[in-house]
């Protein structure tokens, strides 16, 4: 009896340290010398600490500074327009009755599957012609509309009552009142969850910044590793991983302060 109360926390427990280790080893080669790398020992403490000397390395070899200044600045524009265009839509096809709702749920349902490698090229092209590349909005527009965000928030707003939407209709609010004011403040939960979901995905996205962007002074984070890996020919793995490190940090930190209310809105959504 105690066991089985006990195994859940084991299994839990058990696959904690495995979703943490590649982190640890993160760490552990960002502070390791050169002559340690690949020493399989996960020892925390390096018989030599490198730690400074890889930090400094990465921070000052390439522009760091500005390749987090272009993470933030791609991350918070896809955000913004993300959420603008996703909770009017979530709301009408939540609280709206009008003909082709149910076919335009499923169509957002099926846009779901659709990956973002298949409306690449069609998209290089467009921003090729237009003459848009090597620029911030080239690597935001294609993620300007989520359908995963029109899903989270239409789940999160169906269980709004509909009695307060006609008692505020009644005191004469207009729609886009009654969605941003009262329907998406009860749903703040689900947008904590759905912001930490764009940011650490656009943060950490490689794809869609590799094809439209070759200047370094315009590369995410993830793309400016690249481009360091370039620049050290990809041998000192002590400052490749404390670069990583430095990159990571705002994303942990990120999690780790909505971390409540990403749990709340992911719980919310899935029992509506």
């Amino acid at each position: 009896m105690r066991a089985s109360k006990y195994l859940p926390h084991l299994v839990l427990g058990l696959g904690a340290v495995v979703m943490l280790l590649p982190f640890y080893w993160m760490v552990l080669t960002a502070i390791r010398s050169p002559s340690e790398i690949f020493d399989i020992s996960l020892w925390p403490i390096p018989k030599d600490f490198a730690g400074g000397e890889n930090f400094h390395q990465a921070a000052t070899s390439v522009p760091m500074a500005r390749f987090m200044l272009n993470g933030v600045i791609v991350c918070a524009g896809i955000l913004i327009v993300q959420v603008l265009t996703a909770v009017p839509c979530a709301y009408a096809l939540a609280k709206l009755r009008f003909r082709g709702r149910k076919i335009l749920l499923s169509v957002i349902v099926a846009a779901l599957c659709v990956p973002m490698q298949a409306l690449a090229l069609p998209l290089f092209v467009g921003l090729a012609k237009a003459q848009m590349l090597n620029t911030y909005f080239a690597m935001m527009a294609p993620f300007f509309l989520s359908v995963f965000a029109i899903f989270l928030f239409h789940q999160s707003f169906r269980s709004y009552p509909d009695e307060i939407i006609e008692a505020a209709r009644l005191d004469g609010f207009s729609e886009m009142e009654i969605c941003w004011r009262l329907v998406l403040r009860a749903s703040l939960p689900s947008l904590a969850a759905f912001a930490v979901f764009s940011v650490v995905a656009h943060w950490n996205d490689l794809y869609w910044p590799m094809i439209v962007v070759n200047r370094t002074e315009l590369a995410p984070p993830p793309l400016g590793m690249l481009f360091f890996a370039d620049a050290e020919t990809g041998t000192n793995y002590g400052a490749l991983m404390a670069g990583a490190c430095l990159i990571t940090a705002p994303i942990v930190a990120c999690f780790l302060l909505a971390r409540r209310q990403f749990i709340a809105g992911i719980t919310m959504t899935g029992v509506k």
